[in-house]
């Protein structure tokens, strides 16, 4: 297969599935079984592709012109490989975990479910390989809508307004203002293709760069950097599979991907560096990951809490791309892959727990631990991943990060990451000791498909919303030991040909 044709598969493989699933509605097995070949097939030609990225290569794929200079076009270059990779392996994972989360909690709409599954992950291999800023701002939007239905799926009233808020600020930031950013950027440039070292050098007033880069940093509202955030929590309405999708596998990876792309391909780390233009998102993004996290700390709401977790997250990677240094951008590539495989364990434990009992407050699940002692291992792994503590994944992101941030001569952001650490255990930990070592409530199986074992003690949820976030505790762990490999892949873009490397 020609490295042209596995790209245009990638695209067009889960879109084209979604008739598959429309046809097997009635028949949930075979619907099921699609979505999981897809996945897995999906999967195997990204591999194909990585390897030929990992041999030096750059793949294209060229489907049309829209104006001259202008065209719906792909190129893989290692970050958009980083990140398709991580999509199309996680979709895997949540596709298991969808099984026994929609089944076991009896949701309604499960083919409308997957359908926009499917094409949210789509859309999220379109902006991972896409060429240019057009490229990517069409599928952005693609991802967008894809994954409203998703976020209103219970179809509830507080579905759907948190549904029309996600709507609402991701529409009205991409087209107020990261179209202008786009617009500006061709008008200066006249391309709008990514280069290594950025395309706007000499190209525009060094005193307009800081107004150019709020536009993309507010225009890029996946990214979830304050004061654009609240949409984030307002999804957490959805059914928890779709948190996965929102946090871990596509939505929030795809903003500061985008945010990591424009830093990078768009303005260059050079020219930011050389005239400061990303000083004041430096600061922004510093204040997104302290405030989040002690927001965090109020919510008694377990998936309101990892949401702010996540945006406190997310800030980490727009922060390594303000620092304008070589270790700040890898530990901010870095950690696109250790946040994603840290937040989906706790967001998927997080779905186990309110599938097997039916709660979703804090302080009722006093100890849970103790029957649910699975769960609550992956919990406990993932939180630790995203904490940062070795030998754990999330250890060498925040590591690069605070090399960047030393690099830049940043003293102060090295204290922001520092004490953001602390509270990512004031938030986190606490889940796990109140699961282990508080008092029990009382306990019962809400799921009929509840793997419950009373000899034991054990009311686990179904077999697939417990083994699918095992296998990615088990990914934070294994992370760590092959996170050279993820150096290696980012190091052509993290230091160039005559960069110096540590």
């Amino acid at each position: 297969m020609s490295p042209e044709l596995a790209i245009t598969l990638t695209i067009l493989l889960p879109a084209t599935a979604t008739l598959l699933l429309a046809v097997l509605d009635k028949r949930p097995n075979l619907r099921e079984a699609v979505s999981l070949l897809t996945a897995g097939a999906l999967f195997v030609i990204v591999l194909g592709l990585l390897q030929t990225v990992l041999d030096g290569a750059q793949p294209t794929a060229h489907w049309f012109d829209v104006l001259p200079g202008l065209s719906l076009a792909f190129e893989i270059e290692p970050l958009g490989m980083l990140f398709g990779v991580v999509a199309a392996g996680l979709w895997i994972v949540t596709a298991l975990y969808s099984i026994g989360y929609m089944r076991g909690n009896d949701e309604t709409n499960q083919t409308r479910f997957y359908i926009c599954f499917a094409i949210a992950i789509s859309a999220a291999m379109g902006i991972a390989f896409a060429a240019n800023m057009f490229t990517l701002f069409i599928f952005y939007e693609v991802l967008t809508l894809s994954t409203y239905p998703l976020v209103a799926h219970k179809e509830t009233d507080v579905a759907r307004k948190g549904a029309r808020t996600y709507l609402g600020i991701l529409i009205t930031t991409s087209i107020g203002f990261q179209l202008v950013a786009i617009v500006w950027t061709w008008v200066v440039a006249g391309t709008l293709d990514f280069e290594q070292g950025g395309i706007l050098a000499d190209k525009i007033d060094p005193t307009l760069l800081p107004f150019l880069l709020a536009l993309y940093a507010f225009g890029i509202g996946k990214a979830a950097l304050m004061p654009f955030h609240r949409w984030l929590p307002a999804a957490m309405v959805a059914p928890t599979p779709v948190s996965a999708l929102l946090h871990a596998v596509a939505v929030v990876k795809a903003g500061v991907f985008t945010m990591l792309k424009v830093g990078v391909y768009i303005f260059g780390i050079d020219l930011l560096a050389t005239t400061g233009a990303a000083d004041w998102l430096m600061w922004l993004a510093a204040f997104s990951i302290l405030a989040a996290s002690i927001v965090a700390m109020t919510k008694d709401n377990l998936k309101a809490r990892l949401a702010y977790s996540t945006i406190s997250q997310l800030s980490y990677i727009t922060l390594g791309m303000a620092l304008a240094t070589s270790l700040g951008v890898m530990g901010g590539a870095m950690h696109i892959a250790m946040h994603a495989m840290g937040k989906i364990t706790l967001f998927m434990c997080a779905g186990a727990i309110y599938v097997a009992t039916h709660k979703t407050e804090i302080s009722d699940m006093d100890g849970l631990g103790r029957v649910m002692p699975f769960t609550y291992g992956a919990f406990f792994i993932g939180a630790l991943s995203i904490i940062g503590l070795p030998p754990l994944g999330g250890a060498w992101s925040k590591w690069y990060l605070m090399l960047g941030a030393a690099d830049a001569g940043q003293i102060i952001m090295m204290g922001v990451f520092m004490v953001s650490s602390l509270l990512n255990i004031a938030y986190l930990l606490p889940v796990v000791a109140r699961g282990f070592f508080m008092g029990s409530q009382t306990q019962g199986a809400y799921s009929l498909g509840a793997a419950a074992a009373p000899s034991k003690g054990i009311q686990e949820a179904p077999l697939w919303c417990v083994v699918t976030p095992c296998l990615t505790a088990i990914g934070c762990l294994l992370l760590f030991f092959y996170a050279g490999d993820i150096y290696m892949l980012i190091e052509p873009v993290a230091f160039p040909e005559g960069t110096a490397q540590p």
